[in-house]
C-alpha cells in the first residue's frame, strides 16, 4: 500500500518549536526563521500564539511579528496562528491575522493541566471562538493533544480521540492536527488510531502532528502516510517539547521528514540543503546543535546566526 504523492509540511517551529525557550528570541529572529522557512519551500508556518505573555513569555510579541509579516509574506505562503480563546480572537483580528488554531486534548487530566480546564469546557470555548472566525472568512485548524498517551492518565483510548477530534470538526475546524505529545506512540497504535478517527472525520481532513520522545516520529509519520495522511507537523531541527511530560523531546524535525519523504518520490516543495542550514542557523541562535539526526549528518555552515 502506497500513501499520496504528494504531502503538504506543516511547519510549526517558530509556534511550537519556540515557544518553550527560556531565552528571550529577539522578534528580528523569529521574523528571520520565518522568512528562512518560506524561503526553503514551506508554505505553512505556524508563526505565532496569541496567548498571555504571563503563561507564555516567548509569544509576548505577536502582534508585532503578525504585523510585520503583513509586508515580507512569501506569495502563497500561510502564517496560522495559535489563539486559545475569544479574547485572543480579538488581539489576532487586530493584527491581521487569516488563519488560526485552537488547541484540545484527548486526555482530561491534561486539558486541566494545559489550558486550566476540563474537555467538555474546553470544545464549548472554542465553539464561539470557531463561529466567529468562520464568520470572518478565518479558516480555524484544530488540535487534539495527546491521542496516544498522557504523562497523567497513561494510554489514550482512540475512541476518545475520536470523540474531541469530531467535536472539533463538527464545530467548523476544516483540519484536525493529531498530536502525539509526549512522543510514545508506535507505528500499531497510530494505525489504531486512524481508524478510529477515520470513522468520525474524513481522512484528508487528518493531519500527524508526532514527537520523538522514543525515535519513533518518523516511523508513525510513515504509517500515518501509507494509511492516506497527507499533512504532517514538523519543527525545524526538532525545535520543541512538551512541559508537562517529563524527558518529552521535540517534534519531529522538519528535515527529517523531508528526507524521508525525498527518499519515498513523494512531493514536498521543500528544499532539504536549504532546511538543514535553516537547523544549523536556528540552533546556533539557541546555542546548541540541531536535535535532528538529518542535520547533524548532512552538516551546516550557518552555525553562527546571521539573521
Amino acid at each position: 500500500m502506497e500513501g499520496p504523492a504528494k504531502v503538504t509540511l506543516v511547519e510549526v517551529g517558530p509556534r511550537d518549536g519556540l515557544q518553550n525557550e527560556k531565552t528571550p528570541i529577539a522578534l528580528e529572529h523569529k521574523l528571520a526563521l520565518i522568512e528562512r522557512l518560506a524561503a526553503c519551500g514551506l508554505k505553512v508556518i505556524e508563526a505565532t500564539a496569541f496567548v498571555s505573555p504571563q503563561w507564555v513569555p516567548q509569544m509576548a510579541d505577536h502582534a508585532e511579528v503578525m504585523r510585520a509579516l503583513r509586508g515580507r509574506r512569501h506569495p502563497g505562503v500561510r502564517h496560522p496562528v495559535l489563539v486559545p480563546n475569544l479574547k485572543g480572537l480579538e488581539a489576532a483580528f487586530a493584527a491581521g491575522v487569516d488563519e488560526i488554531a485552537v488547541f484540545g486534548a484527548a486526555s482530561e487530566t491534561f486539558s486541566r493541566k494545559n489550558i486550566n480546564c476540563g474537555i467538555a469546557e474546553a470544545l464549548e470555548r472554542f465553539r464561539p471562538v470557531v463561529a466567529q472566525a468562520r464568520a470572518a472568512g478565518v479558516r480555524v485548524r484544530g488540535y487534539v493533544s495527546c491521542v496516544v498517551g498522557c504523562p497523567y492518565e497513561g494510554p489514550v483510548a482512540p475512541e476518545k480521540v475520536a470523540e474531541v477530534a469530531a467535536a472539533l470538526f463538527e464545530m467548523g475546524c476544516e483540519e484536525i492536527s493529531l498530536g502525539d505529545t509526549i512522543g510514545v506512540g508506535t507505528p500499531r497504535q497510530v494505525i489504531a488510531l486512524l481508524e478510529a478517527v477515520a470513522q468520525r472525520v474524513p481522512l484528508e481532513r487528518l493531519a500527524g502532528h508526532f514527537h520523538d520522545t522514543y525515535g519513533m516520529a518518523v516511523a508513525n509519520v510513515y504509517a500515518a502516510w501509507r494509511f492516506g495522511v497527507a499533512t504532517f507537523d514538523a519543527s525545524v531541527a526538532g525545535l520543541g517539547g512538551c512541559p508537562y511530560a517529563k524527558g518529552a523531546s521535540g517534534n519531529v524535525a522538519t528535515e527529517e521528514l523531508v528526507y524521508l519523504f525525498d527518499g519515498l518520490g513523494v512531493e514536498t516543495g521543500v528544499d532539504l540543503k536549504a532546511l538543514v542550514e535553516t537547523a544549523w542557523w536556528v540552533s546556533g541562535l539557541l546555542g546548541r546543535e540541531p536535535a535532528s539526526r538529518v542535520a547533524r549528518a548532512l552538516g551546516g555552515s550557518c552555525a553562527v546566526p546571521q539573521p
